[in-house]
């Protein structure tokens, strides 16, 4: 199965927008990992168009909060519908066992015993500063994050993170993860 980890970063917040909408947002950098080439690879928001034949490929598109964030805002400009490819939203995964929210970093410490090297609004606030390379960094870091949580949690059906100091697991039900599902998309492929 090829799975494409991706994060996306943005130009700007929703309260700059004045909406809730993700597809209010600019993105700024979008950021993959290709299970088939295992490579890392990044898309500033003028080269989309070199995004779009590899998401295609993909058998599932694994993210964080990505069905409900970065999906809807890589459908505003992408041609079709993505979708209609099979994704897995390892935040959705949580919520449902848990009950509740957890933020990637507080993921990563627990399970990895390690941290995401900044957060959004530091990474908004370098590329108003130029600083696009920082944030091209910070975003492929995320992904590796999360790629490393979505292996994890494969390997051992669960994920940790601590609650008032104490390490707790959450039971994840990883058996479908990989199985097939969506659909191929050729919006973007010459046929």
């Amino acid at each position: 199965m090829r799975k494409i980890v991706f994060d996306i970063e943005t130009r700007n917040f929703f309260d700059e927008t004045g909406s809730n909408d993700p597809a209010s947002l600019d993105i700024a950098v979008v950021c993959t990992h290709d299970s088939e080439t295992n490579l890392y690879q990044s898309f500033f928001e003028e080269e989309l168009s070199k995004l779009w034949p590899i998401l295609e490929k993909a058998d599932m598109l694994v993210g964080f909060n990505s069905d409900h964030f970065d999906i809807p805002l890589l459908n505003k400009y992408y041609p079709g519908d993505l979708t209609k490819i099979k994704s897995l939203d390892l935040l959705k995964e949580v919520r449902l066992s848990l009950g509740r929210r957890i933020k990637l970093d507080t993921l990563a410490e627990a399970t990895l015993g390690r941290n995401k090297t900044a957060n959004g609004l530091v990474a908004s606030t370098w590329w108003k500063k130029g600083e696009k390379e920082k944030v091209r960094e910070y975003c492929i870091e995320d992904v590796r994050i999360t790629k490393d949580i979505y292996d994890f949690a494969r390997a051992n059906g669960h994920l940790k993170y601590k609650d008032a100091g104490v390490l707790k697991e959450i039971k994840l039900d990883t058996s479908n993860w990989e199985k097939a599902g969506g659909q191929s998309m050729t919006f973007t492929l010459p046929f």
